[in-house]
């Protein structure tokens, strides 16, 4: 009974969660970020400002949720790699993708206030770089498990080498998506500059690929 009542109660919490997203994200759209409170949120998902604060810590993080790739997915894959594939390919494809998605969907009308506001907001772009800096840190563990087992601190080398890859891939990506998102709202969403986008990201990506594998070598580690 306990295993029954424990489940409907994370049902309902699912539920409350996904409702105060709905709402905030239907208000942001419609008045913009900046205007917008927690205690407008709340009334409008009809739960008290309390319960918004239990489910999501700031009003950015809310703006967010939902809306970028899980931050623990490049990490996930290092860790989680099929055998065969080295720790860098599973780097590079994770990412890669996740910032194709988000290229993707620049564009899309549907997507259009939450470009405007990242694009306005300085609040929004520190949260960013928050999460950015999250995803960082989770995948550099990743890499040096990937490299040099579990044992802690790993040596020098793998340190130097995780976290260089980690900087170079994470920053090149928000550089990508920032200047897509940019020049999408001044000159307006096209079919070729989506297309020039997304070949950029691929052209990015496999030069630092190749790079961090140069400097793997250098370094007397592998990567494959």
């Amino acid at each position: 009974m306990e295993d029954v009542t424990g489940g409907r109660r994370e049902l309902r919490k699912a539920r409350t969660r996904a409702e105060i997203r709905s709402a905030a994200h239907r208000l942001f759209a419609e008045r913009g970020f900046e205007a917008v409170t927690t205690a407008d949120i709340a009334a409008a998902a009809d739960v008290a400002v309390q319960t918004v604060f239990n489910h999501f810590e700031s009003k950015e993080a809310l703006f967010h949720d939902g809306r970028i790739p899980e931050i623990r997915g490049p990490a996930a894959a290092v860790a989680g790699r099929p055998p065969g594939t080295g720790p860098l390919s599973a780097l590079r494809h994770q990412v890669e993708r996740d910032i194709s998605t988000l290229v993707a969907e620049a564009g899309l009308p549907e997507r259009s206030s939450y470009v405007e506001a990242m694009v306005r907001s300085p609040d929004l772009q520190t949260r960013s770089r928050m999460l950015v800096a999250e995803a960082v840190e989770l995948t550099v563990d990743a890499l040096a498990t990937a490299l040099a087992g579990p044992a802690r601190p790993a040596p020098a080398p793998v340190q130097l080498l995780g976290r260089l890859t980690a900087e170079l891939f994470f920053n090149a990506g928000a550089v990508l998506v920032a200047e897509h998102r940019r020049t999408g709202l001044a000159d307006g969403w096209t079919p070729a500059g989506q297309a020039a986008a997304q070949a950029a990201v691929t052209a990015t990506f496999g030069v630092l690929e190749d790079a961090v594998r140069e400097l793997a070598g250098q370094l007397g580690l592998s990567v494959d």
